[in-house]
């Protein structure tokens, strides 16, 4: 990447993270994958339980090996084998965990996190419930406004994750939504956080580099 297209992607990241503090957010700019990484690994160190939302992007950290050798309870619905009851079990004790790591489906330059889910426990334990919430975002989660966030989320990611997530769904087949009516529609809940909550502890890191859906 050139420069001068890496200093505008930069501008973007700064002033998004400006624009969370004013909203209440602690958050960091991270130059590159690398750094976030490091500044993860800083916060998981504190914590005794780490809850891990299902996320690209932290995938794409490969944050995993590290996280192992530190001892920590990982509270992970992507293990193998386990039952519906088990996973349902995780996704609540997720909601009391020390540290839960995420991302997010679209940030927007005024400090807004924007989501949507399917069954509500991402999005709940971002609102309240962990002792901190971080929350890890690509440059390319960030939009001009609200209005951008939703279309990029019903554009982008809800297709992509659909197709991911090996729904049957008309956008995992055609890339576009069509705001549809099936059972295993994962678009269902749609949080908008303006502000920090006032009873939580969330950091957000903008990273420059593209990661994630």
């Amino acid at each position: 990447m050139s420069e001068n297209l890496n200093w505008c992607y930069e501008q973007k990241c700064l002033k998004t993270v400006k624009s969370l503090q004013r909203n209440g957010f602690e958050a960091a700019y991270c130059t590159d994958k690398e750094k976030a990484y490091g500044k993860i690994l800083e916060e998981a160190r504190n914590a005794n339980s780490i809850g891990l939302a299902g996320s690209m992007t932290l995938e794409e950290l490969q944050l995993m090996p590290e996280l192992m050798t530190m001892g920590k309870e990982l509270l992970r619905r992507d293990l193998p084998g386990l039952t519906p009851n088990e996973q349902d079990a995780i996704r609540r004790r997720q909601l009391t965990c020390d540290l839960f790591l995420t991302s997010t489906n679209a940030v927007t330059l005024a400090g807004q996190l924007v989501n949507v889910d399917g069954i509500g426990n991402r999005v709940g334990a971002m609102t309240f419930g962990p002792n901190k919430v971080l929350v890890v975002a690509g440059r390319n989660k960030i939009t001009e406004d609200l209005h951008a966030a939703l279309k990029r989320i019903k554009s982008i990611a809800a297709p992509a994750n659909a197709r991911r997530l090996n729904k049957s769904l008309p956008c995992a087949i055609t890339g576009f939504c069509t705001d549809c009516d099936s059972p295993e529609r994962i678009c269902r809940a749609t949080v908008i956080l303006d502000r920090m909550p006032s009873l939580s502890n969330i950091k957000v890191l903008i990273v420059n580099a593209d990661m994630g859906y």
